[in-house]
């Protein structure tokens, strides 16, 4: 291709794909499928590669994770980055606005109303155009340079559009939307790792990582909502102009604000945000009430902490007082122990509550959470109970202190304390807990999928004696399996099918069920897309599995660490002589075709065959599987009794399907 043409097609594929960054996160309407996204985005990093002199600083190239980093820089803030003073009380919010009546007394006042995000506050600056800077706001003068993990966040421009000042700070928020939260923490507890407490805990977490590449895979977004430093060149004057020239100009803002004269109108502008907040993708605590006109900010100034013109109203979480009856302590899978308190039941959000994380044992000694304590229950995200307070008032004297205990629960090994991570952990390999948990990993349906060896079964097997280590799942004996309780000669003869069926599972679940830190189902699937043979993935250096898609550095190495264990070189050898595939005759590790390709499909209803086999079968021949649907979807697959996925799928237009299209598609 003629240097003319190359340097078209690399302006026109930025041109491209900024535009449907910017329909995707701003105006929730995408036209393309992510795997239509992502041929746009390879084209455009291979004629890159090829033609360096054509990369610019803005290319959606440079999202591309860097290599980690030794730690963060500090960075000084042009204009201070203030927090806001908040309140629960109606009666302080009115209070609020007539005390800046006061200050500015014989003038007419409007004010916003804009949701609260419980994220991170960020600052970007722009110069020229371009983004130049991300901190966090640390002391409110100096922050972290956090850069290089923001540019992985799609939802942020490298390169604003329009004409803008030469430099220009912007302010806002970056947070983990809800679902992501969610997916996020399933992956923690699969992989035995510690669960987040809420989405803002687990932003700022993935924030402080030191490589990009995880913090790429997290899905963080932002939206944005103020001005710091403007220089050379004019800004919007009101908040509500902001709002809107904040996304003229490629950012993402608030989906909603309000627009009041008086404290009537901003308590009506509270309850109409507080009856829709639960809608937005991320977490919203509160209301902010800010006053319109930058001009009136000015005159009435700020105090050493926080604007004058603004405060935030928090709504009450929903939250239920119950007993603390008493705190188990569970041994993950990794050996890292977490206390769970143990409540009286309670309803909360519509559901039964009678366990809830406590973190770790900072957390309780934070809380001064005690054994016997009435404490407030709320659930962190709506999704996970947390214990968030104690009701000291009610304490009767018979409260007990809590402490990890020095030695495992499980199999009374002496624990290890990481003061970096504020974990306690077992280190003995051979913890019947841990053992059970890797098993359940090992055999669950996104893994291995071997029926009938669940939680129950797994721990009769491991309290028997039968099983020590993944390998003895495969030389288990009939005779001993049914003399365990409540397995007679059918349901053992059933497990044992299941157990021979598993060792032709493709690459990938057992890439997955071997329990590598960082590596699930996702990264399990590039891993085996690109090296075939697990014994390829074995050998492999770090700087190979680097540089497969969606892999960095931390990661690339606790999977080159794990195969240079010795315990783990013998599991493998027995695997192997068990007859497990390890790819070299695998089906599953070469695409079937490429009929489905950049086509979603979301599976719903009772299909014919188990759902996981159909969506192996949608991915073999080149498609996506995804769990909701919106507008990007290509085509609901609907069995009997279809739900709400099949309702949704017709509002939008989504064509619906059943299995035999699918396999006319597939035949043709």
């Amino acid at each position: 291709m003629p240097a003319s043409n190359v340097s078209s097609r690399a302006r026109e594929l930025r041109r491209q794909i900024a535009r449907h960054d910017k329909l995707y996160y701003g105006e929730a309407q995408p036209e393309i499928t992510d795997r239509e996204y992502d041929a746009l985005l390879r084209e455009l990093v291979d004629l890159e590669a090829a033609h360096p002199d054509l990369s610019t600083p803005d290319s959606p190239t440079r999202r591309v994770a860097g290599k980690p980093l030794e730690g963060f820089q500090q960075v000084h803030h042009h204009v201070p980055m203030q927090s806001l003073d908040n309140t629960y009380s109606l009666e302080e919010a009115d209070e609020f606005v007539a005390r800046v009546e006061r200050l500015l007394p014989g003038i007419p006042l409007a004010w916003t109303i804009e949701p609260k995000v419980d994220g991170v506050a960020l600052s970007l600056t722009y110069r020229g155009g371009l983004l130049e800077l991300a901190a966090t706001r640390g002391d409110g003068t100096t922050g972290d340079d956090v850069t290089q993990n923001i540019r992985t966040i799609r939802s942020i421009p490298l390169k604003l559009e329009g004409e803008v000042p030469e430099l220009i700070e912007i302010r806002g928020e970056v947070y983990l939307p809800k679902k992501k939260f969610c997916a996020l923490n399933t992956e923690r507890e699969k992989e035995g790792e510690a669960l987040f407490a809420n989405p803002r805990n687990a932003a700022a977490g993935s924030l402080k990582l030191l490589d990009s590449s995880v913090v790429s895979r997290r899905g963080l977004s932002a939206v944005f909502y103020g001005l710091g430093a403007v220089e050379g060149g004019k800004a919007p004057q009101t908040q509500a102009e902001l709002l809107r020239w904040l996304k003229s100009i490629g950012l993402p803002v608030v989906p909603k604000c309000w627009e009041a004269v008086d404290e009537a109108e901003v308590r009506k502008a509270i309850a109409a945000l507080e009856s829709i907040r639960h809608d937005f993708a991320f977490e919203t605590d509160g209301a902010v009430i800010k006053l319109d006109a930058f001009k009136r900010r000015d005159q009435a100034g700020t105090t050493s902490k926080a604007p004058r013109w603004a405060m935030a109203y928090k709504y009450e979480a929903e939250r239920e007082r119950t007993k603390l009856n008493g705190i188990t302590v569970q041994v993950g899978r990794m050996g890292t122990l977490t206390p769970v308190a143990e409540l009286e039941p309670v309803q909360i959000a519509g559901s039964r509550v009678a366990r809830a994380t406590l973190h770790n044992e900072e957390e309780i000694a934070r809380k001064d959470i005690r054994i016997g304590d009435w404490v407030f229950v709320e659930k962190a995200g709506e999704v996970i109970p947390a214990v968030v307070g104690v009701d000291t008032a009610a304490r009767t004297g018979r409260e007990k202190k809590f402490q990890m205990p020095d030695a495992c629960p499980s199999c009374g090994s002496k624990v290890f304390r990481d003061p970096e991570l504020t974990a306690v952990r077992c280190l003995n390999p051979d913890c019947p807990a841990q053992i059970r948990r890797r098993i359940e990993h090992f055999a669950a349906r996104g893994a291995m999928d071997i029926e009938g060896l669940g939680e129950a079964m797994v721990d009769q097997l491991v309290t028997a004696g039968l099983v020590r280590a993944l390998p003895d799942i495969y030389a288990l004996q009939a005779e001993k399996v049914s003399a365990l309780e409540r397995m007679g000669e059918k349901s053992t003869a059933n497990l044992l099918a299941g157990i021979e069926e598993s060792k032709g599972q493709p690459l990938w679940r057992l890439l997955f069920g071997l329990g590598i830190m960082h590596v699930g189902v996702s990264v399990a699937r590039k891993l085996a897309g690109k090296f075939h043979t697990l014994g390829q993935v074995a050998s492999a250096s770090v700087e190979a599995l680097e540089s497969t898609e969606d892999i960095g550095g931390v990661v690339a190495k606790e999977i080159h660490d794990f195969f240079r264990l010795d315990h783990n070189r013998q599991l493998i050898e027995s695997l192997r002589q068990h007859g497990l595939n390890f790819g070299e005759h695998d089906e599953h590790s070469v695409p079937a075709s490429q009929q489905l390709a950049g086509e979603t499909w979301v599976l719903t209803g009772t299909l014919g065959r188990p759902r996981d086999e159909v969506a192996e079968l949608i991915r073999r021949h080149g498609g996506t599987v995804s769990g909701s649907v919106s507008k990007k979807t290509s085509y609901v697959l609907a069995g009997e009794e279809a739900g709400s996925k099949m309702a949704k799928a017709k509002s939008l237009g989504v064509p619906v399907v059943d299995e035999a299209t699918l396999r006319g598609r597939l035949d043709a």
